[in-house]
């Protein structure tokens, strides 16, 4: 991991002063981006992309929910149009979280609620149970099934941060993660976007984040008017939705930073 000094919101120390100000330090980076209900205008500079449970035991044919005959095509064929989204946002700075299920393997912090979502029946095969070879511990931190799917491209300097519940917020991290990294704009993707994609910018937007869901980088198992009204509540309670290529040409107007002044962690 890279030294945590050289994120920008971090203080700047020497023997004989501190900066508390990160805002000093920081250029804006101001961008134009197509998005519904309305256009907005954000700050790159203040911006970090979640990218939410792309992992085997969700999207793998192989991996948890293929084996209880769950379709999984959806959030397998995101790879190919997250992977250049990432890379742009990287090129601008923009830090990339990896929100995953990573519950410990006694289980002891899932609440009964949670439990009962992965083993609705009581008959087993929920969470930290062996169900496959790939999948040997479902939702198990260091776990195959709990690994980001095979070919999305992770960088070196991408955040990883396990969660334990349908929101990332709970239990976790992740509001220290953004807020020490001045992040006030997120974007949002993965799966499921009407279950964990959903609660996350729920609470997102319950914090005081700007939301952004990227339509076409989300996918759900669920039935399609799901999905409908998650983009529904979304635009009229929650935040904005707005599409890869929206983000691209948006990025286009500004010029990549180099390596050195990009977030790091």
């Amino acid at each position: 991991m890279s030294k945590p000094s050289s994120a920008p919101s971090r203080w700047a120390c020497t023997a004989e002063h501190v900066d508390l100000d990160a805002s000093a330090r920081i250029a804006p980076r101001r961008v134009r981006l197509a998005a519904q209900p309305q256009h907005v205008t954000l700050d790159l500079a203040a911006a970090a992309i979640v990218v939410v449970d792309m992992q085997n035991d969700f999207c793998h044919e192989q991996g948890w929910l293929a084996g209880k005959d769950v379709d999984v095509s959806g959030g397998a064929a995101l790879v190919t149009r997250i992977n250049p989204l990432l890379e742009g946002l990287r090129q601008a700075g923009v830090p990339v979280i990896w929100l995953n299920w990573g519950t410990r393997r006694d289980r002891v912090n899932l609440p009964p609620n949670v439990l009962h979502v992965y083993d609705s029946d009581g008959a087993g095969g929920g969470i930290g149970e062996q169900v496959s070879d790939l999948s040997d511990a479902v939702l198990t931190a260091g776990s195959r099934g709990a690994a980001i799917i095979d070919g999305l491209d992770v960088a070196d300097r991408d955040i990883h941060l396990d969660k334990h519940r349908m929101s990332g917020f709970w239990d976790t991290a992740l509001d220290s993660v953004l807020r020490n990294l001045g992040v006030r704009h997120l974007f949002l993707c993965g799966v499921n976007v009407d279950q964990c994609v959903y609660a996350t910018l729920i609470d997102a937007a319950c914090a005081g984040y700007d939301c952004l869901l990227i339509t076409d980088a989300s996918a759900t198992t669920s039935p399609d008017y799901c999905a409908e009204a998650t983009v529904y509540n979304v635009r009229q309670c929650f935040g904005f939705t707005c599409d890869i290529s929206a983000i691209l040409t948006s990025l286009a107007s500004v010029s990549p930073l180099p390596p050195t002044d990009r977030k790091t962690q």
